[in-house]
């Protein structure tokens, strides 16, 4: 383990409390919520008093600590690009995450059903970027002239907090905007001429259990009016921040179904009906 993992982890032996107050987080703050990310245990429920402000500067110094557990940082996730959401967290604007190389998992990936502290699992889509162009992107039709791939995705989120009743965004804005793991399908080809800004808007992304069953569904416009418009958002939410994005990222677009938790033996299969060929990606939890 890394020194300053270490010391992370004997600082959340300690019992180092989560930053509650109206700051940025320590290092020290930082370094023991990584090392309770990394044992998979909750933290409690950040005060009302935490800003947005301060969530993010405590985002930022956990991720150089979470780096050196799940390794380079290979894209970004939004996170609350879905109405029903935003009104649960009560925040109405999404929210970013970095996604790390060892968060990512090849399709018809097991993973255990309680690979986090409070893990769900959720439909979603992932852009890969073609060149740096996309941050000056303003509609879908110009996000998509520089977007490589798409690929089916099923997110494996982490909410970590003790009471996920009582979420928030600053709360999940801190916590990485719950990353945790993902499931990537099959890479799909972004062709010129291919109508794909219509069809990622009209499409219905279908949720089923390892049984066939439905468990939930969306439409594509579910995300923002149209799921490229996560993408519009997370370049201008990181070029506020002085880091653009770049060719090769991995963007996650957000959730087109509820969560729902997962359970030993079970399993999940996302189909996007409306995409050529409809493709789809599973999971299976053990």
């Amino acid at each position: 383990m890394p020194t300053r993992l270490l010391v992370a982890a004997l600082w959340a032996a300690l019992a180092v409390a989560p930053p509650a107050g109206a700051a940025c987080p320590t290092d020290l703050e930082a370094a023991a919520l990584a090392a309770r990310h990394v044992a998979r245990q909750a933290i409690a429920n950040p005060g009302p008093e935490l800003t947005l402000e301060d969530a993010q500067c405590g985002r930022d110094k956990l991720n150089r600590f979470l780096a050196q557990a799940y390794g380079r940082p290979v894209g970004y996730k939004a996170g609350l690009t879905n109405p029903a959401v935003q009104k649960r967290f009560n925040h109405g604007s999404p929210v970013r995450g970095t996604l790390f190389e060892k968060m990512l998992l090849p399709d018809g990936a097991v993973v255990p059903a309680g690979f986090g502290a409070r893990p769900v699992y959720e439909a979603d889509l992932v852009v890969e970027v073609k060149d740096a162009a996309i941050n000056r992107a303003t509609t879908p039709a110009e996000v998509l002239r520089h977007v490589a791939r798409l690929y089916p995705f099923i997110e494996l989120p982490d909410l970590m907090l003790e009471d996920p009743t009582r979420p928030s965004g600053p709360a999940l804005v801190l916590v990485n905007a719950g990353a945790r793991l993902g499931v990537l399908g099959k890479p799909l080809a972004v062709n010129a001429g291919d109508p794909w800004v219509e069809a990622l808007a009209a499409m219905t992304v279908r949720l089923f259990d390892q049984d066939g069953k439905e468990l939930d569904s969306g439409p594509g416009s579910a995300i923002l009016g149209h799921p490229l418009e996560a993408v519009i958002w997370l370049a201008g939410d990181l070029k506020k921040a002085g880091t653009p994005l770049k060719k090769g990222d991995l963007l996650s677009l957000g959730a087109f179904s509820k969560p729902l938790r997962p359970t030993p033996g079970g399993g999940a299969r996302v189909v996007y009906e409306g995409l050529r060929g409809n493709p789809s990606v599973s999971v299976r939890f053990q």
